[in-house]
């Protein structure tokens, strides 16, 4: 730990100071930068040149755009600090060349096609490359992956580790993850963290995504790691020649190291019995809220990227379809778990000719997730005075009564929790979190994973300006995001949380509503104020039994 930071945290201890207010662990400054703290719930970040920015998240553009022609521009430590990666079959240095000399792996054949080309593999090989052979499977999670797959499920190409478009997102893969064993500067799928299988990094547009890879499972437990193929550029600063035609024998392939058994040990036959003292009732359903218990510390979240099981497990999807009918319920907003039976969401996302269902306790909307919890909705109930104009959407707030019995609906699991009514007015300038699955009037289309990004609540006087929002904001209302632009709730969902931490308890302070456009300079996302609602979500939550 650097040594000024250490220093920092026992002055913070000495003087008394309560943990959560030391903004400066974990260190929030990108690129080595120094934080400082500033009062009792701020920090500054001292930047190392040539980095700046709040959070030392700006620097020199190294890779500027066309530096590489077709192909991806990589971070390397040293002078001139990137490396340009074609995408095969194009060559250095001007990534233009087509099957000379052949890209195709494993004796594949290249066929030009047009300003393209297409590998045609022998028998037992795939991929764009034939660089998968049929030994390429993962074991368990796929943890200890070292394959050659570079493809997600949906056929995109996976970006380099190093990539330089996911450095500038603010991820840096080799000092987030916790294990980055098998990861390094090239574009091949891993698991560093304990998901459910392996994943990478891609690209679309402006926007950095990721997916889970077009990877198979290994029939059957082998005792070792899938095989790996070593290819010629594994490291920064090796040949940027295409890796040479490698033929499937024996000599080509390396087994790795088993990080874990790949044969489970068999359970017991003999039934567990949950041991409960006497006299001592089970514990009791949603005691607590606000308490997430993620599978893993939330140490991959990227402001927009993956998020971690159960770190946010009062994450609902809203689901509807034509009332009465047999087609498949389709996601349109979001929505927080408060109570077993209760959800909060923004009264614009309401349909009242529809069947409507919530998902909680899943993160993919495309997959069915053991952890899912699906319940039909009972009764939708609107805000009295809710409104629309042209201009604004006025106290946009719903509950979804749910279906259950005796007073239970949402049963609580670690991926299923309720989120804390807040009790007050949170300070200007407090960052707070929001998430959804990217589904909103100004985004062509959405994420099947649910993402989340980092924002800061902004002062009303300031939203109130005429060059900002003016005098449609009323009270029951907030602004949240960047004044000068970035994350807002595009990256969010209609409808979704805005959760903060208040005495380390997270609260429902806002609720997805509306905004102009998404991103824009002084144009930052606008929130239903949950505080303003507190006595109507009391009264229509107790008068409704489930």
């Amino acid at each position: 730990m650097n040594l000024k930071l250490l220093f920092f945290c026992l002055f913070c201890a000495v003087l008394l100071i309560p943990a959560e207010v030391c903004k400066c662990v974990p260190n929030p400054c990108l690129n080595n930068g120094v934080c400082e703290q500033k009062g009792k719930k701020g920090f500054k970040c001292r930047c190392p040149k040539p980095f700046k920015g709040r959070k030392c998240q700006k620097g020199p553009k190294y890779c500027r755009k066309g530096l590489c022609g077709r192909g991806e521009c990589v971070r390397i430590p040293t002078a001139p600090f990137y490396e340009c990666k074609c995408k095969m079959p194009f060559q250095p240095p001007d990534c233009r060349t087509l099957c000379q000399p052949n890209p195709c792996w494993n004796g594949g054949q290249c066929v030009k096609d047009g300003n393209n080309f297409d590998c045609q593999c022998p028998l037992g090989f795939r991929g764009r490359f034939c660089h998968v052979g049929p030994n390429d499977c993962y074991v368990d999670d796929g943890e200890s992956y070292h394959g050659n797959v570079s493809e997600t499920d949906d056929g995109y190409e996976c970006l380099h580790w190093n990539s330089h478009f996911i450095l500038e997102n603010g991820a840096d893969p080799f000092k987030t993850f916790q294990d980055t064993e098998g990861l390094g500067p090239h574009n091949f799928c891993r698991n560093p963290d304990e998901d459910k299988m392996p994943w990478c990094f891609y690209r679309r547009g402006s926007r950095l995504l990721w997916d889970y890879c077009n990877v198979t499972k290994c029939l059957e437990p082998t005792g070792v790691t899938p095989t790996k193929i070593v290819p010629t550029d594994a490291s920064p600063t090796a040949s940027k020649a295409p890796p040479p035609t490698l033929k499937p024998t024996a000599s080509t392939t390396v087994p790795t190291k088993t990080e874990k058994p790949s044969q489970a040990p068999q359970p017991s036959t003999t039934p567990v019995v949950p041991l409960i003292p006497t006299g001592t009732a089970p514990p009791q359903q949603f005691a607590t809220c606000g308490k997430p218990v993620p599978k893993r510390p939330i140490t991959r979240i990227f402001g927009g990227l993956k998020v971690a099981p159960g770190a946010l497990p009062w994450q609902v999807s809203l689901q509807v379809r034509p009332k009465n009918s047999n087609l498949p319920f389709k996601h349109i907003c979001g929505g927080v778990l408060i109570k077993s039976c209760w959800v909060l969401t923004a009264g614009h996302c309401i349909e009242q000719n529809k069947d409507m269902q919530v998902v909680m306790g899943g993160l993919s909307l495309n997959t069915e997730e053991p952890t899912e919890q699906t319940i039909k909705v009972a009764e939708a109930i609107v805000h009295e005075n809710y409104r629309e104009t042209t201009a604004a959407v006025y106290n946009d707030i719903a509950l979804l009564r749910l279906s259950g019995t005796d007073g239970v609906c949402a049963n609580e699991t670690q991926f299923v929790k309720t989120a804390c009514l807040p009790d007050a007015q949170l300070p200007d300038g407090m960052e707070c979190k929001i998430a959804g699955w990217g589904v909103t009037e100004d985004a062509q289309y959405g994420s099947n994973h649910l993402l989340d990004a980092n924002v800061l609540l902004i002062n009303q006087e300031k939203c109130t300006e005429p060059r900002v929002y003016g005098r449609v904001l009323d009270n029951t209302m907030f602004c949240a995001g960047y004044l000068q632009g970035g994350a807002d709730s595009c990256q969010g969902d209609s409808g979704g949380p805005l959760t903060c931490q208040a005495n380390s308890t997270n609260v429902i302070y806002g609720l997805v509503s509306w905004g102009d456009q998404c991103g824009q300079k002084n144009k930052p996302g606008v929130y239903t104020r949950v505080t303003r609602f507190l006595n109507w979500i009391k009264t229509k939550t107790q008068a409704a039994a489930p």
